[in-house]
């Protein structure tokens, strides 16, 4: 069964630098508190990761500066940590912007 839709040389570039792991990411929107929703998609990227001998990434979809706030972001962290998870790294999809 093909697992992946990417080229060969694509997965042996991949594989040289991150070996064989699945690598996941949990991107909330820090506009407000968790819901259920989002616990259920925490648990599937979370464990689907290590399930994979990978880990996951916490990465803040925080591109509407308008709506977020720092109260929702400590929120989630604490959620995070509530739930049992550690991600391996934070990130915020702003700093990819200007």
């Amino acid at each position: 069964m093909k697992l992946s839709l990417n080229k060969p040389e694509i997965l042996e570039k991949y594989y040289k630098e991150f070996g064989k792991t699945v690598i996941t990411r949990f991107p909330p929107e820090p506009n407000g508190y968790l819901h259920i929703g989002h616990a259920k998609a925490m648990r599937f990227s979370f464990n689907l990761a290590e399930e994979y001998g990978g880990h996951c990434n916490l990465r803040m979809d925080d591109t509407n500066p308008e709506k977020e706030c720092q109260e929702y972001i400590d929120n989630i962290h604490e959620n995070v940590r509530y739930l049992g998870y550690k991600p391996k790294n934070n990130y915020y999809a702003s700093d990819y912007f200007q």
